[in-house]
């Protein structure tokens, strides 16, 4: 069944930004059932998983509404356009925050009111006593905390791109390094290296991997996302993702090359270190 069709037979959406899939957003699809399909509010802004990134953490069909084409329906005109999607809608899932239509005049109360079938509302999700939300993941990203930031998502933060030439003097003079060119909107963590898992191109596994974001302050200058795959070298790369574990170090002047060795080989074997333990 393809994936109009199967939207067209879903019994069930779940309604929201989604960004990032995180697992608040999983206990809203937790409530779908087997007929559900997902409904993502375009807004632009998403960063965590941007565009069609969230279909890599849910196996429901996705629709996307783009925001600006929406927001000026009130309650009724926005469930009729739901149900012209979804013919045989008997539930809709939305999370205690949700609000819609005109100057999100409208919330999930308007949803009961005025829908005939069943909303069901989703309580607040928290970890540890913290509510989770994307903007508190994109705040830990941005200072380093990515184990903390994957602990909210449910699954390692993870950035695609394009493989891109270089500064040229990795594999002569440093480690050899697959350099990736992020322009899909990914948010990058705060600079600095970072124990990793290396997917290269379509393969199913993941290598491991440590990587660096930022500017290349020893060398060029430039800035970077590189990839040092410890297996060893790899042929051929078109494209690649990082899905980052933990964080090793801030991104660091040194006085040298040998001293930007010196720190490289280190930062080799805490990750070598730390992914041989996940394998345990």
């Amino acid at each position: 069944m393809n994936t109009v069709t199967s939207m067209k037979n879903s019994t069930a959406i779940a309604i929201g930004g989604f960004d990032g899939m995180h697992i608040g957003h999983q206990h809203l699809f937790a409530e779908l059932g087997e007929q559900g399909s997902i409904v993502v509010i375009e807004t632009g802004y998403a960063n965590l998983t941007p565009k069609k990134e969230r279909e890599h953490f849910s196996k429901y069909p996705i629709m996307y509404l783009q925001l600006d084409e929406i927001r000026h329906l009130d309650a009724i005109g926005f469930i009729e356009l739901l149900q012209s999607k979804f013919p045989n809608l008997e539930k809709i899932v939305v999370g205690y925050d949700f609000h819609f239509g005109k100057d999100r005049k409208y919330n999930f109360d308007d949803l009961k009111e005025l829908f005939t079938g069943e909303v069901k509302v989703v309580d607040e999700v928290s970890l540890n006593g913290d509510s989770i939300h994307s903007h508190k993941i994109r705040a830990k990203l941005g200072i380093g905390d990515v184990k903390g930031a994957n602990a909210f998502l449910g699954h390692n933060y993870t950035i695609r791109g394009v493989r891109e030439s270089g500064q040229g003097i990795g594999k002569k003079e440093l480690v050899a390094t697959i350099n990736l060119s992020c322009k899909d909107g990914f948010l990058l963590p705060k600079e600095g290296v970072y124990v990793t898992l290396t997917r290269i191109d379509d393969e199913e596994h993941y290598h491991p991997s440590v990587s660096f974001v930022g500017h290349r302050v020893t060398t060029d200058g430039s800035f970077a996302v590189e990839s040092h795959i410890l297996e060893g070298e790899v042929g051929n790369v078109e494209k690649a993702s990082i899905s980052f574990v933990s964080f090793i170090r801030d991104n660091k002047k040194f006085d040298s090359i040998d001293e930007l060795k010196k720190a490289i080989k280190s930062d080799i074997a805490i990750a070598s270190k730390e992914l041989k333990l996940l394998q345990l």
